[in-house]
């Protein structure tokens, strides 16, 4: 069953990336790369790393993202651009190409010929739990100047864009 998802996510993160990379539009670029984020945060979950999945979806898709998504929709003249490139782009294409068949041709041999090395599958704790302990004990002192320097960041942000 974790195979199965792990292809889909796998899936669902190259394909997505794919459209990315490669549609002519910005608005399907950015939306494409909204399920790019979502498959990686998939993967993450499969990898037992709860945490690294959870500030995934909150940052990238829920602060990143949108901002990007926001600021083309409210740029009125880029939402209806389509990138072209002119016969510099075929050159790109081409050696672009190369490179990535070498790489994979690279990494095809690379996984097929290491003998690789089974280990019994121990289930681990949540990586929240730990965090969130070490945070409120062995680093509360960190954590809280981190906080503090952050919220004086975004007053003084608040106060900058309030003047103009």
């Amino acid at each position: 069953m974790e195979d199965l998802l792990f292809y889909i996510f796998a899936a669902i993160v190259i394909g997505s990336a794919s459209v990315v990379v490669l549609s002519k539009n910005i608005m399907y670029s950015a939306f494409s790369l909204l399920f790019t984020f979502f498959g990686i945060a998939g993967l993450y979950v499969l990898l037992f790393a709860d945490f690294v999945a959870l500030t995934q979806i909150m940052v990238y898709i829920g602060g990143i993202l949108v901002l990007i998504i926001f600021g083309v929709m409210l740029t009125t003249k880029i939402t209806g651009v389509d990138i072209k490139t002119g016969t510099t782009g075929k050159v790109q294409l081409i050696t672009a190409s190369v490179v990535v068949a070498i790489i994979a041709v690279t990494l095809i041999m690379l996984f097929t010929n290491v003998e690789w090395v089974s280990r019994e599958f121990v289930q681990p704790n949540t990586t929240i739990e730990g965090l969130g302990f070490a945070l409120m004990t062995e680093y509360l002192l960190p954590f809280e100047v981190a906080s503090v320097l952050l919220l004086i960041a975004l007053v003084g942000a608040a106060l900058i864009a309030r003047r103009k």
